[in-house]
């Protein structure tokens, strides 16, 4: 299920842990894609290898255009990407738009998980060994 963020969370979040949380958001998304879009990102683990990391976020991009945003611009998201300022905020505000009113609520009231009654157990005094 897409979750919803705040956008300006986001940003400051990745200030305050220094990338990390832009880090977690991007593998984040990324997953939402895969499962709710049926889009095929490969593995976040292609973020750690040099030039192997701009044919993942090119893929990333190219699905955040064909099943999200749903117009043919993989090009033009690809570019907006190295502009690390304003593509969070825009594939954010797109996965936003997609998660409904209900959504939102059932994300924010947890409930706890009913656990199943048990019968009470009754306690057999121990009985002395007789030799």
């Amino acid at each position: 299920m897409v979750k919803h963020r705040n956008i300006f969370l986001v940003y400051l979040f990745s200030i305050i842990t220094l990338g990390i949380y832009a880090i977690y958001w991007i593998v984040s998304t990324k997953n939402e894609m895969n499962k709710d879009f049926v889009a095929d990102i490969p593995s976040a683990w292609m973020l750690l290898f040099p030039l192997i990391n701009i044919g993942w976020s090119y893929k990333y991009h190219e699905e955040f255009a064909l099943k999200v945003k749903k117009d043919n611009h993989r090009i033009l998201w690809f570019v907006l990407s190295f502009f690390v300022i304003i593509m969070p905020a825009i594939v954010q505000s797109e996965l936003n738009k997609i998660v409904t009113p209900e959504t939102i609520v059932t994300q924010t009231t947890k409930t706890a998980p009913v656990e199943p009654q048990q019968k009470p157990t009754t306690v057999q005094p121990i009985q002395p060994v007789t030799a």
